[in-house]
């Protein structure tokens, strides 16, 4: 049974990602779960009011981040990019509560990773690799 009340706050802490044909695996960080409607400003005739209306809107960039693993399923996503093609896929950042169990999940559109990363190589500390990808989406929507 969930320890969660319908109106207590939601945690950060605890998400997936998934995304087609990925095996993705948990993250440790996702960023960029964002998007922008631009403002158009206009006048009819001889109106003296400015009138706003919605024009373009955009999506952020998505930055995933996770402990780095012996599994390159993303870096193989990238190598497409690298080799002058796109391959985009669709996906999923689900939020979950206590138990696991999803609450909601926001659905990306169109992605396709633009960037790959992977943490300092040092041998005077003892952390966890981190692998870091950026993918750029064209669409969000709350599902």
């Amino acid at each position: 049974m969930p320890n969660r009340r319908e109106f207590d706050h939601i945690g950060n802490f605890s998400f997936k990602v998934e995304i087609e044909g990925v095996t993705a695996g948990s993250f440790m960080e996702v960023e960029g779960l964002e998007s922008t409607t631009e403002v158009a400003c206009t006048t009819d005739g001889d109106d003296r009011i400015v009138r706003k209306r919605p024009a373009k809107t955009t999506c952020s960039n998505l930055l995933l981040r996770r402990g780095f693993k012996n599994n390159d399923e993303l870096w193989n996503w990238y190598k497409v990019v690298l080799d002058g093609h796109i391959e985009r896929k669709s996906g999923s950042i689900i939020i979950c509560g206590d138990d696991a169990s999803e609450i909601m999940r926001y659905n990306f559109y169109e992605a396709w990773p633009c960037r790959w990363k992977l943490s300092k190589l040092s041998a005077a500390e003892n952390g966890t690799l981190i692998e870091e990808v950026e993918v750029a989406i064209e669409k969000i929507e709350r599902g």
